[in-house]
């Protein structure tokens, strides 16, 4: 099952070491029935009966995809600013490749909240609103994602619900810090988040 598999991997489990994945697999053999194509909406349970992944395919439409792509778009100045060539293990150049067509999303790494942690820094005590949502097309950038941060705050309520509500309430109390604190940029930002998540990277 999954709660034991998990007690037997660690991040250093990169799945390179064939010994090591041979190993977790005469541990953990995969279930009886062999291989299945699935071509339809299916959840995977483990052998306790846990879902462990949901398939659901097309459940971002055209329409959809499109809109995620633009909102990339809209990020491609942040994303092309983060990357460094003594970048640190998240945005060193060598971990981003363009394509030889220079085609599809700018690469990068960059985190978008409404309420961020500055870690790192002294004397910082409240959250600040991320530093790529700091400039001018804040409520761009917000409004072009929130149909899709909808919909996958939508896919939590359904598999996740205890996290969902956790989510939720954490928001509402960002709002009524950022408000009492006047806290600078929070309350705007806040009011075009539409993800329960308060991070996306």
């Amino acid at each position: 099952d999954i709660a034991r598999y998990s007690k037997l991997i660690s991040p250093k489990d990169t799945g390179h070491n064939e010994q090591r994945e041979a190993r977790l697999l005469e541990r953990c053999p995969p279930g009886h029935e062999g291989k299945r194509l699935v071509d339809k909406p299916a959840t995977i349970l483990d052998a306790s009966g846990a879902i462990i992944a949901w398939y659901l395919p097309d459940a971002l439409t055209d329409t959809t995809q499109k809109e995620i792509r633009e909102a990339t778009n809209l990020l491609a100045p942040s994303l092309e600013k983060s990357v460094r060539a003594d970048g640190n293990w998240r945005t060193n150049q060598k971990w981003f490749n363009r394509g030889s067509e220079d085609v599809g999303a700018t690469p990068g790494c960059i985190n978008l909240s409404p309420a961020w942690f500055q870690q790192g820094h002294e004397n910082v005590s409240d959250p600040e609103v991320s530093a790529s949502l700091k400039g001018p097309s804040c409520e761009n950038i917000l409004k072009a994602i929130s149909r899709p941060a909808a919909i996958a705050s939508a896919a939590l309520r359904v598999m996740h619900p205890e996290q969902y509500w956790a989510g939720l309430r954490t928001l509402s109390n960002l709002g009524h810090i950022a408000v009492s604190k006047d806290l600078p940029q929070m309350p705007e930002a806040l009011q075009y988040w539409a993800s329960v998540f308060n991070t996306l990277s």
